[in-house]
């Protein structure tokens, strides 16, 4: 029999060091790009802060698929994305907000900001439930799944305020750092359509810029 207090710590190394399911590193990939959103939703342009979540959300759809063992298609994932989370109108409203001037800037960045990550993580919980009901990108049904949607972004309100008020407590990404990664990533991608660089390198390059966020 082991010692009691030799027990106890490997009791605790266990629990210490015990590996995440994947359901738990699927939510863990999501609650990172819905911050990852939250800087998105600062780049100070109008419609181009949605071109910059799209971005993220992708990149969540890529990790999710390679988590769950399914085929990544950017082609299918951005489909699934527009007609989800399209529809969002609030987005679209807050972006166009940032027109306004002086006011309108701050106002619809904030907005914005809550906005992009209700949406992500709206987006996370719907491929997290897909992909573990053995679902692949090519047969994705959204019309099934846009009252899952639907409630998932209202939850995602509640996760993306308490999350951006504790980002801002700690280290706040300013709107300039946000248009600097995204302007870089867009650079990025340029030279991958131009063939400068292969798609894994884009994706790695990526993933390291988005960590900035």
């Amino acid at each position: 029999m082991l010692d009691p207090l030799l027990k106890y710590a490997e009791d605790t190394i266990k629990n210490t060091f015990k590996p995440m399911s994947k359901s738990e590193e699927a939510q863990a990939i999501v609650r990172r790009h819905v911050l990852f959103s939250l800087g998105a939703g600062l780049v100070p342009i109008p419609v181009l802060d949605i071109a910059a979540v799209t971005i993220v959300q992708l990149d969540m759809v890529r990790q999710l698929s390679l988590l769950y063992g399914k085929e990544y298609s950017e082609n299918n994932g951005k489909a699934i994305v527009s007609s989800l989370a399209g529809s969002t109108l609030a987005r679209l409203g807050a972006s166009f907000m940032k027109g306004i001037p002086l006011v309108g800037s701050f106002i619809g960045g904030v907005s914005m900001a809550v906005l992009s990550g209700a949406s992500t993580y709206a987006l996370g919980q719907v491929f997290v439930k897909h992909f573990e009901s053995n679902g692949e990108l090519f047969n994705f049904d959204t019309n099934a799944f846009k009252k899952m949607y639907e409630d998932e972004f209202e939850k995602g309100k509640k996760v993306a305020s308490k999350m951006q008020e504790e980002k801002t407590k700690t280290t706040p990404v300013t709107k300039e750092q946000a248009d600097d990664v995204f302007s870089k990533i867009e650079k990025l991608n340029q030279m991958r359509v131009n063939g400068l660089i292969s798609d894994e390198e884009f994706q790695s390059q990526k993933s390291k810029l988005l960590e900035r966020l």
